[in-house]
């Protein structure tokens, strides 16, 4: 249940939060790419508790709102016309629509060709595409995913369950109280060391819930470059909705 916006002063400043109340033990802050603040928290926290958590983590939140700054802005949608860039695992591929008996696409010379019996609607070339990124990412976040469950075993994390694709307008990936692990399908866009970042981040979140110190010492201890690869991650691929 999402609960109206607020906020609160931390000094001179106004920090606004959105929250999210739900069955969950812990109560854990995330900052997004576009600055925004949410929480999500027990049932049972009172406004006061929620506020009083947001202030003392204050200095942490405004530290991730200027490194998201820095960022490049979020590009506009896409046109789905040949001469675009689209990226696949780090690289940039220039689009490539052309007529064709049956609908396929395909890498080929360094482009992303589009063969389709309809090369002038773009609503079948966005769906080509989107069914092909959604492809490659379910192949390919299998093979990270199993490398990064035999990454995290000597932290006694164990997961078999695999993972689930959900598009998501400001994460890359999430880990829910059930344990289930939900990756964006656009992360296909990012190499695959930032990929292995994202699906060892959640799983890590099996152990430690929020994002503490005791969190990040955990990630850091399989994974000490982790910091590198969040901000090359950030800074090279876009949520955009291919």
């Amino acid at each position: 249940m999402v609960l109206p916006k607020q906020s609160v002063l931390f000094g001179q400043t106004e920090i606004a939060y959105s929250v999210n109340v739900s069955d969950r033990q812990t109560l854990a802050i995330h900052v997004y790419p576009d600055g925004q603040v949410a929480v999500d928290a027990p049932l049972n926290a009172s406004h006061e508790a929620i506020a009083e958590k947001v202030k003392k983590r204050a200095s942490w939140i405004f530290k991730q709102q200027i490194q998201f700054a820095a960022y490049p802005p979020v590009l506009p949608q896409r046109q789905y016309l040949s001469g675009e860039t689209h990226r696949y695992l780090g690289k940039q591929y220039r689009l490539l629509v052309i007529q064709g008996d049956i609908d396929k696409v395909k890498l080929m010379n360094g482009r992303l060709v589009v063969e389709t019996t309809a090369p002038d609607s773009r609503e079948r070339i966005k769906k080509l595409l989107q069914d092909w990124y959604r492809l490659r990412a379910k192949a390919i976040f299998n093979e990270r995913y199993t490398c990064c469950v035999g990454l995290v075993a000597k932290l006694d994390i164990n997961h078999q369950q695999g993972f689930q694709l959900r598009l998501m307008s400001n994460r890359w990936g999430s880990c829910t109280h059930q344990g289930i692990i939900i990756l964006n399908p656009e992360l296909i866009a990012a190499p695959k060391d930032c990929i292995d970042y994202v699906i060892t981040h959640e799983l890590c979140h099996l152990k430690e819930r929020n994002h503490s110190q005791a969190f990040y010492r955990l990630l850091a201890s399989v994974m000490k470059d982790w910091e590198l690869r969040r901000k090359r991650l950030n800074e090279m691929v876009e949520v955009r909705f291919v």
